[in-house]
């Protein structure tokens, strides 16, 4: 269990013995070193003391020793700055490229240890560490929550920054296609992002004055005009997609895969379309509105609308239903703004090295109540209850980047649990 050994020098967990290497010389861990997720030793700058002398340099651990021939370690002189090579078998000699003799300590990780990391791993309910969380410490809890919300800032700021390259880093352009797959709200976010990649934005904003003419543009790329049942509005809908494709030699998108199974009518995506085309005929330079806008409110105020008119009487082309004016829902816009919005302000303000607009986005999130869905209600039943926004992305990304791959290891939960007495 390789991962649990690079997990006990890393914290020094190494039993009550006096440590010393396999030729039986004392040695004193000053400092474990940086852990490295990359190519090349485990863990940078350790500081050891071997026999009253001091080492610098970078440790290597493996199950077993032969692990370093395994993984061709001997054929690449980076690891000849290895000083100590650490193991839970040693059954060989190493060396480095001049045959200097690589000292070598075992490593047991402790049975308690072992037990609790076990338990973790085969629990079934969520979170595994569940049985500790009402136990923990308040600030504990506040700083891991702090570093989750940065981490996801900057999870998200990477996922811009693919757009942009894909992109030509057109901002604008970068921005329809994040805003266009979340109006997909989840279920249909993978459709709508292929989608947003086949609107051509630059026509369409010489169009922008006209609603039916972005809904042709919209609808037509969607691949949603095509068998419809006949009404004036779908007819008249396709003759203007038919103009507009043959003026900007535009062909729909086949790639989009809708759906509707157990979905509530106001969640099609062609009435997320439609409140998507009506956004972007109000809205002129919509992301600079949204950069520009101080408070909560004035973001909000933004995303208020709906759709044309005979959207109130529709949920699909021609089946009609009973009128009602499909605005997005306040929560709606708040999601919006938390997954859209916000992270745009950060990797803007990265982008330019401008504290002011980062920090505006971390403002923000604080200032909205939490999101409400089953991940943050499942950390409120063991006792985390998320005070604003900031914190329930936290904990969203909490569940999908630990909880759920099992990076217990790398989680301060799963360090408190690991390092308590075997849980029973």
């Amino acid at each position: 269990m390789e991962q649990l050994l690079h997990y006990a020098w890393k914290h020094k967990l190494f039993g009550l013995k006096p440590l010393q290497t396999t030729d039986g010389i004392p040695l004193e861990v000053i400092d474990p070193g940086l852990s490295n997720p990359h190519a090349g030793p485990d863990f940078f700058n350790a500081k050891i003391k071997i026999d009253q002398v001091v080492w610098v340099g970078n440790v290597e651990i493996h199950s077993q020793t032969s692990d370093w021939f395994k993984h061709h370690h001997h054929e690449d002189p980076t690891y000849d700055s290895v000083i100590l090579h650490v193991a839970e078998k040693v059954d060989t000699i190493l060396h480095r490229s001049n045959g200097e003799i690589i000292p070598q300590m075992e490593l047991h990780c402790p049975e308690s240890l072992e037990r609790n990391y076990t338990a973790l791993l085969q629990e079934d309910r969520y979170p595994g560490c569940f049985r500790i969380i009402s136990q923990l410490p308040a600030f504990t809890i506040h700083s891991w929550l702090s570093a989750l919300q940065i981490e996801r800032f900057e999870q998200k700021a990477k996922q811009i920054e693919s757009i942009l390259e894909q992109t030509n880093h057109d901002w604008e352009q970068a921005f329809f296609i994040t805003l266009a797959r979340n109006f997909g709200f989840g279920v249909n976010s993978d459709a709508f992002e292929l989608w947003a990649h086949h609107i051509p934005l630059q026509a369409v904003n010489k169009h922008r004055d006209s609603l039916f003419q972005i809904e042709a543009f919209f609808f037509g790329q969607a691949g949603l005009l095509q068998e419809l049942p006949t009404d004036e509005y779908t007819t008249q809908l396709i003759k203007e997609y038919q103009y507009l494709a043959h003026k900007f030699n535009l062909s729909p998108s086949s790639d989009c895969r809708w759906r509707f199974l157990r979905m509530r009518p106001g969640n099609f995506p062609h009435i997320r379309i439609a409140q998507l085309a009506c956004l972007y005929h109000r809205s002129q330079g919509l992301l600079s509105q949204l950069m520009e806008a101080e408070t909560l409110k004035q973001l909000q105020n933004l995303f208020k609308g709906g759709t044309s008119e005979y959207w109130y009487t529709h949920f699909r082309f021609g089946e009609e239903s009973p009128s009602q004016h499909r605005s997005i829902s306040l929560s709606s816009i708040n999601l919006l703004i938390i997954n859209t919005v916000i992270p745009f302000l950060y990797t803007y303000g990265r982008h330019r090295n401008e504290e002011m607009l980062y920090q505006r986005a971390s403002n923000l999130l604080e200032e909205m109540k939490p999101e409400n869905n089953h991940i943050i209600r499942l950390w409120e039943e063991c006792g985390i209850k998320a005070a604003h926004a900031g914190d329930s992305q936290a904990l969203i990304q909490l569940k999908k980047n630990y909880c759920d791959v099992k990076k217990c290891l790398f989680c301060r939960f799963g360090y408190e649990y690991l390092k308590a007495s075997p849980i029973v």
